[in-house]
Protein backbone atom coordinates (compact mmCIF):
# COMPACT_ATOMS: atom_id res chain seq x y z
CA UNK A 1 0.00 0.00 0.00
CA UNK A 2 0.95 3.19 -0.99
CA UNK A 3 1.28 6.65 1.21
CA UNK A 4 -1.22 9.65 0.37
CA UNK A 5 -0.35 12.99 1.37
CA UNK A 6 -3.61 14.90 2.31
CA UNK A 7 -4.67 19.13 3.07
CA UNK A 8 -8.32 19.82 3.48
CA UNK A 9 -10.48 22.21 3.58
CA UNK A 10 -10.02 24.72 6.98
CA UNK A 11 -13.30 23.27 8.52
CA UNK A 12 -12.65 19.93 7.88
CA UNK A 13 -9.24 20.05 9.20
CA UNK A 14 -10.59 21.46 12.45
CA UNK A 15 -13.32 19.11 12.58
CA UNK A 16 -10.81 16.05 12.55
CA UNK A 17 -8.46 18.05 14.47
CA UNK A 18 -11.59 17.71 17.80
CA UNK A 19 -11.46 14.14 17.09
CA UNK A 20 -13.82 13.36 14.12
CA UNK A 21 -13.31 9.92 12.12
CA UNK A 22 -14.20 10.83 8.66
CA UNK A 23 -12.74 12.74 5.93
CA UNK A 24 -15.72 13.56 3.20
CA UNK A 25 -14.58 13.71 -0.55
CA UNK A 26 -15.26 17.42 -0.86
CA UNK A 27 -13.52 18.31 2.44
CA UNK A 28 -10.02 17.09 0.28
CA UNK A 29 -8.24 20.17 -1.79
CA UNK A 30 -5.10 18.82 -2.24
CA UNK A 31 -3.68 15.05 -2.90
CA UNK A 32 -0.27 14.64 -4.19
CA UNK A 33 -1.33 11.21 -6.14
CA UNK A 34 -4.38 9.48 -6.99
CA UNK A 35 -5.48 6.98 -3.95
CA UNK A 36 -5.85 3.17 -3.77
CA UNK A 37 -8.65 1.30 -1.27
CA UNK A 38 -6.60 0.92 1.45
CA UNK A 39 -3.52 3.10 0.96
CA UNK A 40 -2.07 5.30 4.28
CA UNK A 41 -3.83 8.91 3.59
CA UNK A 42 -1.42 11.23 5.61
CA UNK A 43 -3.06 14.38 7.15
CA UNK A 44 -0.78 17.79 6.84
CA UNK A 45 -1.61 21.31 8.56
CA UNK A 46 -2.12 24.12 5.79
CA UNK A 47 -0.33 26.26 8.33
CA UNK A 48 2.07 24.64 9.74
CA UNK A 49 2.21 21.17 7.24
CA UNK A 50 2.74 19.39 10.76
CA UNK A 51 0.80 15.83 10.87
CA UNK A 52 -1.81 15.50 12.76
CA UNK A 53 -3.72 12.65 11.64
CA UNK A 54 -3.14 9.49 9.23
CA UNK A 55 -6.22 7.70 8.01
CA UNK A 56 -6.77 4.57 5.03
CA UNK A 57 -8.37 6.35 1.60
CA UNK A 58 -11.20 4.75 0.24
CA UNK A 59 -12.26 5.95 -3.50
CA UNK A 60 -15.70 4.09 -3.47
CA UNK A 61 -16.65 6.11 -0.35
CA UNK A 62 -18.19 9.63 -0.16
CA UNK A 63 -15.93 9.11 3.63
CA UNK A 64 -12.70 9.20 1.45
CA UNK A 65 -10.71 8.87 4.46
CA UNK A 66 -11.22 6.71 7.78
CA UNK A 67 -9.02 7.89 10.50
CA UNK A 68 -6.93 5.42 11.97
CA UNK A 69 -5.11 7.95 14.21
CA UNK A 70 -4.33 11.39 15.67
CA UNK A 71 -1.33 12.73 16.13
CA UNK A 72 2.35 13.57 14.87
CA UNK A 73 3.54 11.04 12.26
CA UNK A 74 4.12 7.07 13.45
CA UNK A 75 4.55 3.89 11.52
CA UNK A 76 1.41 2.48 10.20
CA UNK A 77 2.49 -1.52 10.28
CA UNK A 78 0.67 -4.71 12.18
CA UNK A 79 2.21 -3.28 15.15
CA UNK A 80 0.43 -0.05 15.25
CA UNK A 81 -2.73 -2.01 14.98
CA UNK A 82 -1.62 -4.26 17.48
CA UNK A 83 -1.20 -1.23 20.17
CA UNK A 84 -4.84 -0.85 19.17
CA UNK A 85 -6.53 -4.11 19.76
CA UNK A 86 -4.71 -4.15 23.09
CA UNK A 87 -6.17 -0.94 24.35
CA UNK A 88 -9.59 -1.93 22.90
CA UNK A 89 -9.57 -5.65 24.57
CA UNK A 90 -8.33 -3.68 27.71
CA UNK A 91 -11.82 -1.96 27.77
CA UNK A 92 -13.68 -4.90 27.40
CA UNK A 93 -11.79 -7.32 30.33
CA UNK A 94 -13.84 -6.23 33.06
CA UNK A 95 -17.06 -7.86 31.23
CA UNK A 96 -15.05 -11.37 31.47
CA UNK A 97 -15.16 -11.03 34.97
CA UNK A 98 -18.67 -11.30 34.97
CA UNK A 99 -19.42 -14.42 34.13
CA UNK A 100 -19.82 -13.73 30.11
CA UNK A 101 -17.51 -14.56 27.25
CA UNK A 102 -19.42 -12.33 24.23
CA UNK A 103 -18.62 -9.11 23.63
CA UNK A 104 -18.02 -6.78 21.08
CA UNK A 105 -13.94 -6.64 20.73
CA UNK A 106 -13.55 -3.60 17.83
CA UNK A 107 -16.18 -1.13 17.65
CA UNK A 108 -15.17 0.53 14.03
CA UNK A 109 -14.70 4.06 14.63
CA UNK A 110 -14.49 3.80 18.39
CA UNK A 111 -11.86 1.96 18.57
CA UNK A 112 -10.05 3.33 15.61
CA UNK A 113 -10.70 0.58 13.18
CA UNK A 114 -13.45 2.34 10.94
CA UNK A 115 -15.65 -0.02 8.78
CA UNK A 116 -14.40 -2.94 10.77
CA UNK A 117 -16.62 -4.91 13.44
CA UNK A 118 -14.86 -7.77 15.72
CA UNK A 119 -17.77 -10.28 17.87
CA UNK A 120 -16.64 -12.88 20.32
CA UNK A 121 -18.62 -15.87 21.02
CA UNK A 122 -17.27 -17.87 23.73
CA UNK A 123 -13.86 -18.95 21.26
CA UNK A 124 -15.26 -17.59 18.01
CA UNK A 125 -14.54 -14.78 16.00
CA UNK A 126 -16.85 -12.88 14.18
CA UNK A 127 -15.55 -10.11 12.26
CA UNK A 128 -18.00 -8.00 9.83
CA UNK A 129 -16.27 -5.59 7.22
CA UNK A 130 -18.00 -2.83 6.20
CA UNK A 131 -14.91 -1.05 3.68
CA UNK A 132 -12.68 -2.42 1.38
CA UNK A 133 -9.82 -0.44 3.02
CA UNK A 134 -9.42 -3.28 5.56
CA UNK A 135 -8.64 -6.23 2.27
CA UNK A 136 -5.01 -5.58 2.26
CA UNK A 137 -4.20 -5.24 5.92
CA UNK A 138 -6.18 -8.46 6.97
CA UNK A 139 -3.57 -10.79 6.45
CA UNK A 140 -1.00 -9.01 9.25
CA UNK A 141 -4.08 -7.83 11.42
CA UNK A 142 -5.60 -11.59 11.94
CA UNK A 143 -3.07 -13.56 13.75
CA UNK A 144 -2.89 -10.68 16.74
CA UNK A 145 -7.00 -10.70 16.68
CA UNK A 146 -6.63 -14.08 17.79
CA UNK A 147 -3.73 -13.82 20.09
CA UNK A 148 -5.22 -10.77 22.17
CA UNK A 149 -8.74 -12.28 22.32
CA UNK A 150 -7.87 -15.74 21.95
CA UNK A 151 -10.25 -16.90 19.68
CA UNK A 152 -9.72 -20.47 17.95
CA UNK A 153 -11.22 -19.35 14.73
CA UNK A 154 -12.94 -16.15 13.08
CA UNK A 155 -15.53 -15.99 10.70
CA UNK A 156 -15.43 -13.08 7.97
CA UNK A 157 -18.83 -11.66 7.04
CA UNK A 158 -19.24 -9.04 4.71
CA UNK A 159 -21.82 -5.46 4.37
CA UNK A 160 -23.97 -5.92 1.78
CA UNK A 161 -22.65 -3.49 -0.81
CA UNK A 162 -19.18 -5.44 -0.07
CA UNK A 163 -20.44 -8.83 -1.44
CA UNK A 164 -22.27 -7.33 -3.89
CA UNK A 165 -18.68 -5.85 -5.40
CA UNK A 166 -15.25 -7.93 -5.94
CA UNK A 167 -13.20 -9.09 -3.68
CA UNK A 168 -10.72 -11.27 -2.34
CA UNK A 169 -12.68 -12.66 0.58
CA UNK A 170 -16.32 -13.89 0.68
CA UNK A 171 -19.34 -14.29 2.89
CA UNK A 172 -18.83 -16.76 5.45
CA UNK A 173 -15.23 -17.56 4.93
CA UNK A 174 -13.35 -19.03 8.46
CA UNK A 175 -10.21 -16.95 8.10
CA UNK A 176 -8.47 -18.33 10.69
CA UNK A 177 -8.95 -21.72 12.26
CA UNK A 178 -11.56 -24.02 11.73
CA UNK A 179 -15.27 -23.87 12.51
CA UNK A 180 -16.52 -27.45 13.34
CA UNK A 181 -20.02 -26.08 13.69
CA UNK A 182 -21.70 -22.30 12.33
CA UNK A 183 -23.56 -22.99 15.68
CA UNK A 184 -22.10 -21.13 18.96
CA UNK A 185 -22.69 -21.66 22.37
CA UNK A 186 -22.18 -18.80 24.55
CA UNK A 187 -22.56 -17.13 28.30
CA UNK A 188 -23.53 -13.88 29.43
CA UNK A 189 -24.36 -12.99 33.32
CA UNK A 190 -23.93 -16.91 32.96
CA UNK A 191 -26.98 -17.18 30.71
CA UNK A 192 -26.58 -19.68 27.71
CA UNK A 193 -27.38 -18.56 24.38
CA UNK A 194 -26.77 -20.42 21.31
CA UNK A 195 -26.49 -18.48 17.53
CA UNK A 196 -25.38 -19.16 13.94
CA UNK A 197 -22.43 -17.03 13.34
CA UNK A 198 -22.73 -17.16 9.30
CA UNK A 199 -26.45 -17.31 8.50
CA UNK A 200 -27.19 -14.84 12.09
CA UNK A 201 -28.58 -11.18 11.72
CA UNK A 202 -25.30 -9.12 11.96
CA UNK A 203 -22.57 -11.36 13.51
CA UNK A 204 -25.19 -13.24 15.01
CA UNK A 205 -26.31 -11.87 18.00
CA UNK A 206 -26.85 -8.36 19.18
CA UNK A 207 -24.48 -7.70 22.61
CA UNK A 208 -25.11 -3.58 23.01
CA UNK A 209 -28.39 -4.95 25.02
CA UNK A 210 -26.58 -7.13 26.90
CA UNK A 211 -26.88 -4.88 30.65
CA UNK A 212 -30.31 -4.40 29.42
CA UNK A 213 -30.97 -8.07 29.49
CA UNK A 214 -29.53 -8.31 32.81
CA UNK A 215 -31.83 -5.53 34.13
CA UNK A 216 -35.06 -7.75 33.00
CA UNK A 217 -33.81 -10.46 34.22
CA UNK A 218 -32.98 -9.11 37.69
CA UNK A 219 -36.93 -7.70 37.92
CA UNK A 220 -38.47 -10.54 36.42
CA UNK A 221 -39.08 -12.93 39.16
CA UNK A 222 -42.89 -14.39 39.32
CA UNK A 223 -43.40 -11.76 36.63
CA UNK A 224 -45.16 -12.21 33.19
CA UNK A 225 -42.76 -10.83 30.93
CA UNK A 226 -43.93 -9.45 27.12
CA UNK A 227 -40.68 -9.43 25.05
CA UNK A 228 -41.38 -7.64 21.14
CA UNK A 229 -39.01 -7.95 18.51
CA UNK A 230 -37.61 -10.59 20.32
CA UNK A 231 -34.96 -12.05 17.64
CA UNK A 232 -33.37 -15.11 19.48
CA UNK A 233 -34.75 -14.61 22.55
CA UNK A 234 -32.03 -12.65 24.28
CA UNK A 235 -34.33 -10.74 26.75
CA UNK A 236 -36.91 -13.98 26.74
CA UNK A 237 -34.33 -15.75 28.75
CA UNK A 238 -32.79 -13.39 31.08
CA UNK A 239 -36.69 -13.12 31.88
CA UNK A 240 -36.60 -17.05 32.39
CA UNK A 241 -34.10 -17.03 33.87
CA UNK A 242 -34.73 -14.47 36.44
CA UNK A 243 -37.92 -16.88 37.46
CA UNK A 244 -40.31 -15.32 35.12
CA UNK A 245 -43.79 -16.77 35.65
CA UNK A 246 -44.10 -16.62 31.91
CA UNK A 247 -43.02 -14.89 28.92
CA UNK A 248 -44.41 -14.43 25.49
CA UNK A 249 -41.68 -13.53 22.53
CA UNK A 250 -43.06 -11.40 19.64
CA UNK A 251 -41.19 -11.46 16.24
CA UNK A 252 -41.87 -11.79 12.58
CA UNK A 253 -39.60 -14.11 12.03
CA UNK A 254 -40.44 -18.16 12.71
CA UNK A 255 -36.51 -19.14 12.40
CA UNK A 256 -35.89 -16.13 15.36
CA UNK A 257 -38.65 -17.90 17.55
CA UNK A 258 -37.38 -21.65 17.07
CA UNK A 259 -33.90 -20.49 18.43
CA UNK A 260 -35.76 -18.45 21.11
CA UNK A 261 -37.16 -21.94 22.41
CA UNK A 262 -33.53 -23.26 21.52
CA UNK A 263 -31.96 -20.89 23.77
CA UNK A 264 -34.59 -21.62 26.71
CA UNK A 265 -33.61 -25.18 26.66
CA UNK A 266 -30.18 -24.48 27.32
CA UNK A 267 -30.85 -22.99 30.58
CA UNK A 268 -32.33 -24.24 33.60
CA UNK A 269 -35.65 -22.25 34.19
CA UNK A 270 -39.32 -23.14 35.58
CA UNK A 271 -40.77 -20.19 33.85
CA UNK A 272 -43.29 -20.81 30.11
CA UNK A 273 -41.94 -19.11 26.94
CA UNK A 274 -45.16 -18.69 24.47
CA UNK A 275 -44.07 -17.76 20.86
CA UNK A 276 -45.70 -15.53 18.23
CA UNK A 277 -45.03 -14.98 14.83
CA UNK A 278 -45.83 -12.19 12.69
CA UNK A 279 -46.13 -8.20 12.16
CA UNK A 280 -45.67 -6.85 16.08
CA UNK A 281 -47.84 -4.20 15.66
CA UNK A 282 -50.72 -6.12 14.34
CA UNK A 283 -50.34 -8.92 17.29
CA UNK A 284 -50.03 -6.08 20.02
CA UNK A 285 -53.36 -4.87 18.90
CA UNK A 286 -54.42 -8.04 18.90
CA UNK A 287 -53.53 -9.06 22.74
CA UNK A 288 -54.55 -5.71 23.16
CA UNK A 289 -58.18 -6.31 22.27
CA UNK A 290 -57.87 -9.65 23.72
CA UNK A 291 -57.81 -7.52 27.41
CA UNK A 292 -53.63 -9.15 28.08
CA UNK A 293 -51.77 -7.25 30.66
CA UNK A 294 -47.83 -7.92 31.38
CA UNK A 295 -45.79 -6.81 34.73
CA UNK A 296 -42.60 -6.08 32.47
CA UNK A 297 -42.89 -5.76 28.85
CA UNK A 298 -39.83 -4.91 26.72
CA UNK A 299 -40.22 -3.30 22.95
CA UNK A 300 -36.64 -3.61 21.17
CA UNK A 301 -37.66 -3.04 17.39
CA UNK A 302 -34.91 -2.60 14.33
CA UNK A 303 -34.04 1.00 13.47
CA UNK A 304 -36.77 2.54 11.54
CA UNK A 305 -34.87 5.52 10.20
CA UNK A 306 -31.78 4.26 8.24
CA UNK A 307 -31.67 7.41 6.02
CA UNK A 308 -32.69 10.92 6.78
CA UNK A 309 -36.40 10.77 5.23
CA UNK A 310 -37.46 8.13 6.99
CA UNK A 311 -37.02 10.26 10.27
CA UNK A 312 -40.74 11.23 10.59
CA UNK A 313 -42.23 7.76 9.98
CA UNK A 314 -40.07 6.17 12.42
CA UNK A 315 -40.89 9.11 15.07
CA UNK A 316 -44.77 7.98 14.65
CA UNK A 317 -43.41 4.04 14.56
CA UNK A 318 -42.27 4.84 18.25
CA UNK A 319 -45.15 6.84 19.17
CA UNK A 320 -47.29 3.79 18.05
CA UNK A 321 -45.01 1.35 20.50
CA UNK A 322 -45.26 3.70 23.17
CA UNK A 323 -49.52 3.60 22.57
CA UNK A 324 -49.62 -0.64 21.93
CA UNK A 325 -46.58 -0.90 24.94
CA UNK A 326 -49.57 1.01 27.82
CA UNK A 327 -52.32 -0.82 26.51
CA UNK A 328 -51.19 -3.81 27.44
CA UNK A 329 -49.67 -2.56 30.56
CA UNK A 330 -50.97 -2.40 34.12
CA UNK A 331 -50.47 0.20 37.28
CA UNK A 332 -46.69 -0.97 37.97
CA UNK A 333 -45.89 -2.73 35.05
CA UNK A 334 -42.15 -1.77 34.13
CA UNK A 335 -42.57 -0.47 29.90
CA UNK A 336 -38.79 -0.52 28.54
CA UNK A 337 -38.68 0.99 25.20
CA UNK A 338 -35.36 1.15 23.13
CA UNK A 339 -34.24 2.46 20.20
CA UNK A 340 -31.30 1.55 18.01
CA UNK A 341 -31.79 4.65 15.09
CA UNK A 342 -29.18 6.72 15.15
CA UNK A 343 -31.24 9.68 13.16
CA UNK A 344 -33.52 9.88 15.70
CA UNK A 345 -31.95 11.64 19.05
CA UNK A 346 -32.43 10.73 22.64
CA UNK A 347 -34.40 13.97 22.92
CA UNK A 348 -36.95 13.29 20.04
CA UNK A 349 -37.03 9.42 21.04
CA UNK A 350 -38.61 11.17 24.70
CA UNK A 351 -40.52 13.63 23.48
CA UNK A 352 -42.40 10.91 21.06
CA UNK A 353 -43.33 9.06 24.18
CA UNK A 354 -44.22 12.07 26.08
CA UNK A 355 -46.75 13.45 23.66
CA UNK A 356 -47.87 9.69 23.24
CA UNK A 357 -48.54 9.29 26.64
CA UNK A 358 -49.69 12.64 27.29
CA UNK A 359 -52.26 12.40 24.99
CA UNK A 360 -53.64 8.48 26.34
CA UNK A 361 -53.87 10.43 30.04
CA UNK A 362 -51.04 8.00 31.65
CA UNK A 363 -49.16 8.65 34.20
CA UNK A 364 -45.75 7.44 34.52
CA UNK A 365 -42.18 7.91 35.96
CA UNK A 366 -39.22 7.08 34.29
CA UNK A 367 -36.57 4.94 36.12
CA UNK A 368 -33.68 4.51 33.81
CA UNK A 369 -32.52 5.68 31.01
CA UNK A 370 -29.29 3.62 29.49
CA UNK A 371 -27.20 3.59 26.74
CA UNK A 372 -24.31 1.15 25.03
CA UNK A 373 -22.28 -1.59 27.27
CA UNK A 374 -18.91 -0.44 27.52
CA UNK A 375 -17.43 -2.98 24.57
CA UNK A 376 -19.72 -0.49 22.76
CA UNK A 377 -17.40 2.98 23.39
CA UNK A 378 -18.55 6.23 21.75
CA UNK A 379 -16.06 8.79 20.62
CA UNK A 380 -18.13 10.33 18.21
CA UNK A 381 -21.77 11.61 17.94
CA UNK A 382 -22.65 9.58 15.25
CA UNK A 383 -20.75 6.31 16.90
CA UNK A 384 -24.04 6.61 19.56
CA UNK A 385 -27.59 4.87 18.25
CA UNK A 386 -29.11 3.29 21.03
CA UNK A 387 -31.04 4.05 23.31
CA UNK A 388 -33.23 2.46 25.96
CA UNK A 389 -36.01 3.71 28.48
CA UNK A 390 -37.63 2.37 31.32
CA UNK A 391 -40.83 3.51 32.37
CA UNK A 392 -42.94 2.56 35.57
CA UNK A 393 -46.76 2.83 34.50
CA UNK A 394 -48.41 4.81 37.56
Amino acid sequence: MGNLAVKLTPKAEKIIKKGHPWVFSDSIVKLNKKGKTGDIAILFSRQTNQVYAIGLYDPESAVRIKIIHRGSGVPIDAFFFKRKMEQAYAIRNPLLQGNTNAYRFIYGENDDFPGMILDVYNVIGVLKIYSAIWFSHLPSLIPYMAEISQVKAIVLRLSRKLQEGKTPYREGDVILGKLKSPEVIFKEYGVHFKIDVIQGHKTGFFLDHRDNRRRIGAMAEGKTVLDVFSYAGGFSIHALVGGAREVTAVDSSVQALKLAEENAALNLHQGKLHTLAGDAFELLEKLAEEGQKFDVIVIDPPSFAKRKKEKEIAKKKYAELARLGVQLAHRGTVLLLASCSSRISKAEFLAAHRREFSALGVKYRIEAITGHDLDHPITFDEGSYLKSVYYRIL
